[in-house]
């Protein structure tokens, strides 16, 4: 009898091509955070060590898709790149037409502009930061419609992106449903900490849209991750595939934005799909004002090419496997030593609970955004804040939003790091989390008008 109960899993690729890493002192780390206003978004990527700010463009795409970029038909109009994406996008995500966008927030544009009028509300399961900006600036009212215990990181709902039904038919009683132009829903939700929708729950708010006579679109961005999800703790699910599931969940929506730079392992590029031919044919015609002819939107031929073999790539049961399986990793690793992060473990990241590192600190100090700087400082592991920075002000207002999150996200590059990389990880957020007693936060010296993570620069709060 074999002495081996259990096989081990590996990434479903090998490694072909390297690119050398610059580990760095701790004195040439405070220097650059100090330069960088203390904001992980200014820091110089040199300066980086293992880079875990985000998975949007940071992929490695496959020889197949590099391949591919070699046919890139570049006409200005009708190239064969953008047919292919067409294909592939109508094959596993079902909806009939399709807008190539530079990225998600292209998408999010065109779709806000063309159904948000003054006075709207649109619910959603959580804000994400560019969706909520583009209903705002178009005139709508983002309502967060999401159950309650996506706001509890230690809460283990399975499903903690799910819609509330209760909250969104109290908005559509207290508004009408002429005030809303759609329900905006997120699979997963990146701000709850990646967690998923579930099917059930997606058929239960589609049921409700229909008798109110209301769209949903989709935030497809991580959908296939969510797919995953669904097949992992959804009943009835765990013998289908990922692109069965995934098809699925798209057929109880009305359309979807799509950052390709996430699951479909490019580096740019983005879509709006849709099934309504009217709302097709306005998108059509705007996005040739802000993006690029109907047929590019922006994006050269090739890198519609990448997109259209990535997504049959990303579709693979054994790779998001994988994917899902990396982040699973680091956080059962980061439980170990009993760190605070959200649980269950999402699809995309770690998010790691600032308040559970830093209890002493209040809000208006910033604890997540020192959360990062400490563990860059630290490592030169770049992460990112997700919580009263990313959350911005109130327009109406003008002071802070305060969420009930605070969270730093460790997120993973698909087909990047190995698993000594997260080792490495583990090893700094645990060091940080041990000098936790030390820290006494931030306070801001720039905020920009927009989206102010991005730009926002703070100094250590001395005394």
């Amino acid at each position: 009898m074999s002495r081996i109960t259990r096989r081990s899993w590996a990434e479903p690729y090998k490694i072909k091509m390297v690119e050398p890493l610059l580990r760095t002192t701790r004195s040439h780390r405070a220097k650059a955070m100090a330069d960088a206003g203390y904001n992980t978004f200014l820091l110089h990527s040199d300066d980086v060590y293992i880079d875990l700010l985000t998975d949007s463009g940071t992929s490695a795409m496959s020889d197949n898709q590099w391949a591919g970029m070699m046919l890139g038909d570049e006409a200005y109009s009708g190239s064969r790149n953008f047919y292919h994406l067409e294909e592939n996008v109508r094959q596993y995500y079902g909806y009939k037409y399709l807008i190539p966008t530079h990225q998600g927030r292209g998408a999010e544009h065109l779709l806000s502009r063309i159904l948000i009028r003054p006075g709207m509300f649109v619910p959603g399961n959580m804000y994400f930061t560019t969706t909520r900006l583009h209903q705002e600036l178009a005139g709508g009212t983002f309502v967060d419609v999401i159950i309650d215990e996506a706001h509890d990181p230690a809460s283990l709902h399975p499903f903690k992106g799910n819609v509330d039904l209760g909250k969104l038919e109290d908005l559509i009683r207290r508004v009408g449903p002429d005030k809303i132009p759609y329900v905006s829903v997120a699979a997963t939700v990146n701000m709850a900490g990646g967690q998923p929708v579930s099917m059930e729950n997606m058929r239960e708010v589609r049921s409700l849209c229909d008798r109110h006579g209301l769209k949903i679109y989709l935030d497809a961005t991580r959908a296939i991750e969510n797919a995953w999800l669904i097949k992992c703790r959804e009943e009835g699910f765990a013998h289908r595939s990922v692109a069965d599931i995934l098809r699925e969940l798209c057929s109880l929506t009305d359309g979807c934005t799509m950052s390709g730079k996430k699951d479909l392992l490019v580096n740019i590029g983005g879509f709006l799909a849709l099934n309504d031919p009217a709302v097709f044919e306005e998108a059509r015609s705007l996005v040739v004002v802000y993006e690029g002819m109907h047929t590019y939107g922006g994006l050269a031929g090739r890198d519609m090419e990448a997109m259209a073999r990535g997504l049959v790539e990303a579709v693979q049961d054994d790779h998001i496997a994988a994917r899902v399986g990396q982040v699973e990793y680091l956080g059962n690793r980061l439980l170990e030593y009993d760190i605070p992060i959200v649980r269950p473990i999402g699809g995309h990241a770690i998010f790691l609970d600032a308040r559970g590192f830093y209890p002493h600190l209040e809000q208006d100090l910033f604890p997540a955004q020192t959360l990062a700087a400490e563990i860059y400082l630290d490592s030169g592991i770049r992460s990112m804040e997700r919580g009263i920075v990313s959350a911005g002000r109130d327009e109406k207002t003008g002071q802070h939003r305060y969420p009930r999150l605070e969270l730093v996200r460790l997120t993973i590059p698909r087909r990047v790091y190995t698993q000594a990389h997260l080792d490495v990880t583990v090893e700094s957020v645990v060091t940080v989390f041990d000098e936790r007693h030390k820290v006494k936060g931030l306070h801001m010296t720039f905020e920009p008008k927009y989206l102010r993570f991005f730009q926002s620069r703070f100094a250590p709060v001395s005394g």
